[in-house]
């Protein structure tokens, strides 16, 4: 079949004596499949599987104790890399907007907590009446109820019978619902933040840990018994915070996090996770595992769904069952638990579920036990009713970084050539380790199909790199005598080699041998699935950043040429990798040329760009450390 589009395609390619090679008649070759998008996911895979943190196996209970000290101190650093001390450290600010009249036993206090200077969260605090106090508290955090927020029902249920229970509940809105529902507040905008070096996920880590302060400082809270739960993107805030912050005392995570090795596993059923969940550098030394274990000793109840996006089967092994013996280190394995939910049994925190929490918070914080689920439908309150107000100007995800992006300060190009050579050669080293740059090799250049008819030469080819991974191409030149070798151009389109169709036939009628490219992540080697995107960033999280590997292929591929090869590029993204390999590795490119691209990277931040339509050029500290101009004058630079 190949060999028959191939045939018919060149017998298009040059219906003239003329012998010139046409834009309609390459798109067939350029555009034929060259590699299975499902063989591109598998090699991914095995990629990433590699690279998954070993599950923690202490031998003895001081031995995790003192790991889990180093582990907790290296995943803040981590998370909060790149954010200003005075952010992270700024005093608890909050406004009290006053009572609002609750039901039975209980009202409710509308606040609004500063997370950073700017940038303000709602949150509702249900207050218990006639309890003694201190009484024990419970952050209840949001997950992705897309439009909805604090006031979501059974969220309110919750809070409702926690305060019935005598303890104090803050029911927190989460970034991009309730009242944070912003265009500019789409989790993804974390990329943003990424690219102007300040970790991304460190933002939401920094919402949740500001209610936790609230908590720890009101002066009715008994400190030792302040709890933490929430549902889907709850459930894994719930997992992050207490893992990092051992003031939560008892966890309840639902449905919001598993293994990265169940994750991987179950590929196909779906994407890899939000955002947050694989934020760079994240997974890199540890993963969900360890943020499991770093709960131990404390209690930890962890509910899952039968047939849910976590389902409960496949999270059991790596959360629970791998991980029940660093409770029994402690003499702790009876605050370990996993409940398996059958009623309704899929994403959900209702009755059961609920129940479960309750009598898991009343066993630990020493209250009497629960029996059910009281009902409290007639009490639920509108997003009108519970409304705290916000100010009109407050901060955004995308509005922090471009607030960051504007103290982002550059030293001018030395003029010296001395100078600017030294420059040269220290700019590219750190380039290097913000692309985590590794060179790779054309382990096998796989001929899968090409005919030599009509003056023209075709030759399609799988590239198997030796680090797992693969890139397609196809090789064109003019049967016209020409001497050898002649000049080669590599074309890179954000679209795919047969969008390149155009500048392939007229780089072939110069007689110049063309290489028509998709790198990993582009065309046919791109990853199956709607949003391809939301994996391609889970490499950031195991410590890998896409625009290294991409640049990587590309100087693999001009090494496979043979010589310095002219770069042609059209789009943003075939641009900066373009240009990154080129700063990279100078003398590998004749000329570079590219068009359709930036004049800055600032104009991901200022059009705004979305991550998932260009994933690769969100690297961490990008924007930071270089720009487009930056790139382009080492790329000259020996």
């Amino acid at each position: 079949m190949r060999a028959a589009v191939a045939a018919a395609a060149l017998a298009l390619a040059v219906p003239s004596a003329a012998g010139q090679t046409s834009a309609s008649g390459l798109e067939p070759i350029l555009g034929e499949p060259l590699i299975s998008r499902e063989v591109v996911k598998y090699q991914l895979s095995r990629y990433l599987i590699e690279r998954v943190p070993a599950a923690p196996s202490p031998a003895t209970a001081d031995e995790w104790t003192r790991d889990s000290q180093t582990i907790r101190a290296k995943l803040k650093s981590t998370i909060l890399a790149g954010w200003p001390p005075e952010w992270v450290d700024t005093p608890l600010a909050f406004q009290d907007r006053g009572l609002l009249a609750g039901g039975p036993g209980y009202g409710i206090r509308k606040l609004r907590i500063e997370v950073i200077p700017g940038l303000w969260i709602a949150a509702l605090l249900y207050e218990p009446e006639g309890s003694p106090r201190p009484a024990p508290a419970i952050l209840n955090v949001n997950g992705h109820i897309y439009g909805m927020g604090k006031e979501i029902e059974y969220k309110q249920k919750r809070c409702i019978n926690q305060a019935r229970q005598g303890i104090y509940a803050l029911n927190l809105d989460w970034l991009y619902f309730g009242e944070l529902t912003h265009p500019e507040n789409q989790h993804w905008f974390g990329a943003h933040l990424d690219l102007v070096g300040a970790n991304g996920i460190g933002l939401f880590y920094l919402a949740a840990r500001k209610g936790l302060d609230f908590l720890h400082a009101h002066p009715s809270v008994d400190r030792a018994r302040i709890g933490m739960t929430g549902l889907s993107g709850g459930g894994w805030q719930t997992v992050l915070l207490s893992a990092l912050d051992e003031r939560v005392r008892v966890a309840v995570p639902v449905a919001g996090h598993s293994s990265l090795v169940s994750r991987i596993e179950d590929f196909g059923a779906g994407d890899i996770g939000d955002w947050e969940q694989k934020g760079s550098d994240l997974l890199s030394e540890a993963e969900y595992t360890h943020l499991t274990a770093l709960i131990a000793p404390r209690p930890l109840l962890q509910i899952h769904n039968a047939e849910d996006i976590f389902r409960s089967h496949r999270v059991k092994t790596g959360t629970y069952d791998a991980l029940a013996p660093v409770w029994d280190l402690f003499g702790a394995r009876a605050d370990f638990r996993f409940h398996e939910n059958f009623d309704p049994g899929d994403h959900n925190y209702q009755a059961d579920n609920r129940l479960q929490a309750y009598r898991f918070f009343a066993d630990h914080f020493g209250l009497p036990d629960v029996e059910r689920d009281l009902p409290a439908g007639a009490e639920l309150k509108t997003a009108t009713e519970l409304e705290v107000g916000l100010p009109d100007d407050n901060l955004t995800i995308l509005g922090v970084a471009q607030r960051l992006a504007g103290r982002i300060e550059r030293e001018p190009l030395p003029s010296d050539p001395a100078e600017r050579k030294a420059w040269a050669a220290s700019r590219r080293e750190a380039l290097r380790e913000t692309l985590r740059f590794r060179p790779v090799s054309v382990e096998r250049a796989w001929f899968l199909s090409g005919t030599r008819m009509n003056g023209l030469d075709s030759r399609s080819y799988r590239f198997d790199f030796d680090d797992g991974l693969s890139a397609t191409g196809v090789l064109l030149a003019a049967i016209d005598g020409a001497a050898e070798p002649r000049p080669v151009t590599v074309l890179l389109h954000d679209d795919g080699r047969e969008a390149a169709a155009a500048d392939a036939a007229e780089r072939v009628n110069r007689g110049e041998r063309v290489l028509a490219a998709n790198l990993i992540f582009t065309g046919d080697a791109a990853l199956p699935g709607a949003r391809p995107e939301r994996n391609i960033q889970v490499l950031a999280a195991v410590g890998e950043r896409p625009l290294g590997i991409e640049a990587a292929q590309l100087l693999a591929l001009t090494r496979w040429l043979g010589l310095p090869a002219r770069l042609e590029t059209q789009g943003m993204r075939s641009q900066v990798v373009g240009l990154a390999a080129a700063a990279l590795s100078p003398g590998s490119f004749s000329e570079t040329a590219s068009r359709d691209g930036l004049e800055t990277l600032r104009e991901l931040l200022d059009a705004p760009v979305s991550h998932p339509a260009a994933p690769d050029l969100f690297c961490f500290g990008l924007l930071k450390r270089f720009d487009i101009d930056r790139l382009a004058v080492l790329a000259t630079s020996e």
